[in-house]
């Protein structure tokens, strides 16, 4: 098999020729067909993430065909299409486990972070955290779902009841939860990277009702709003432009320092709050919901080899929508 790996943390991806691997016992062997490029990947490759298993295949918005299946698997067939996302093995037994918050287990495994990702021609998954996903259609546009969309979905749901959304930071997790708040009824308001004329185009184009640059005020108060963008900066603003009783919730795994702010700003009952990892119930959820809105998925493809050239495309806001990698 071929793999993209990090040796260490600020260095290019290697492409290494591996041997196939053996599903072991709960696992299944995916033969990849396409796996998305997260900012979650870029943290890891920044050494933002600093407890990364090295060297380490990343990559966690995986769509692959099951090629081969360990002992004790049940409910897969080979040939089929299935998704792993981020989270990627959980203990089970913890307290987060034993209470439907696995999403905050205490010994858990992430997928391209401390267990191999897709970013290879194979991939070996736990089949507990494989997900089942349509037969037909491009993969290229499946990847993007499989944490973008996760995420996107359980930030969304944390926000709780609201009729004005602002997104702040328009990548591809807001591409794809912004069309799932369009489509609920909500009016999205979209914060872009301030002079970036294309993200508030592309945002328009999927039907928000404005966008504006991301230190501009909003057009009118938010009930929530939603941050992807890793920059603490954005925390104040958000909440300076939220209503009383209203939640920013922060979806991203890694964000700069969040600057002082004055306690004005949180209070009313404000709500200001993480995003951590999903839950099996989350994915079913929104794996389920996907197909009937439906998404415009918005994906710009790369071969394999090019896997430094899409992160770096990411890391410099050269991108709409998603990237994704086709071994």
């Amino acid at each position: 098999m071929k793999a993209m790996v990090l040796p260490w943390p600020h260095a290019p991806l290697v492409m290494e020729e591996r041997p196939i691997p053996s599903p072991g016992v709960g696992e299944a062997r995916l033969k990849v067909e396409a796996c998305g490029v997260c900012r979650t990947d870029l943290h890891v490759v920044d050494g933002e993430l600093t407890q990364p298993k090295l060297p380490i295949v990343p990559g966690h918005e995986i769509v692959g065909r099951v090629e081969a299946i360990g002992p004790r698997v049940t409910g897969f067939s080979l040939g089929q299409r299935v998704g792993v996302p981020w989270l990627g093995h959980t203990c089970g037994h913890c307290p987060y486990c034993l209470s439907a918050r696995e999403n905050l287990c205490d010994d858990p495994l992430f997928t391209g972070y401390t267990r191999d990702g897709g970013y290879a021609t194979h991939a070996v998954a736990d089949a507990s955290y494989c997900f089942p996903l349509p037969e037909t259609g491009d993969p290229a546009t499946l990847a993007p779902l499989l944490c973008a969309g996760l995420i996107g979905w359980r930030t969304l749901k944390m926000a709780g009841p609201a009729e004005a959304i602002g997104i702040y930071g328009f990548g591809a997790a807001a591409h794809i939860i912004a069309q799932v708040a369009i489509a609920q009824g909500k009016r999205v308001h979209a914060f872009v990277r301030p002079g970036d004329q294309a993200a508030a185009e592309f945002a328009l184009s999927l039907g928000a009702a404005s966008a504006q640059d991301s230190d501009a005020p909003p057009p009118e108060p938010l009930d929530a709003a939603l941050i992807f963008a890793p920059v603490g900066a954005l925390i104040p603003r958000a909440l300076a432009a939220t209503k009383k009783g209203g939640a920013v919730v922060c979806g991203g795994i890694h964000m700069s320092d969040i600057p002082t702010f004055p306690y004005t700003l949180l209070w009313e009952e404000r709500r200001l709050l993480s995003v951590a990892n999903l839950t099996r119930e989350d994915a079913r959820e929104f794996l389920a919901l996907a197909p009937t809105i439906p998404l415009k998925m918005h994906a710009t493809r790369y071969p394999l080899a090019r896997a430094n050239e899409a992160l770096a495309d990411l890391r410099e806001g050269r991108l709409q929508g998603a990237a994704v990698l086709i071994p």
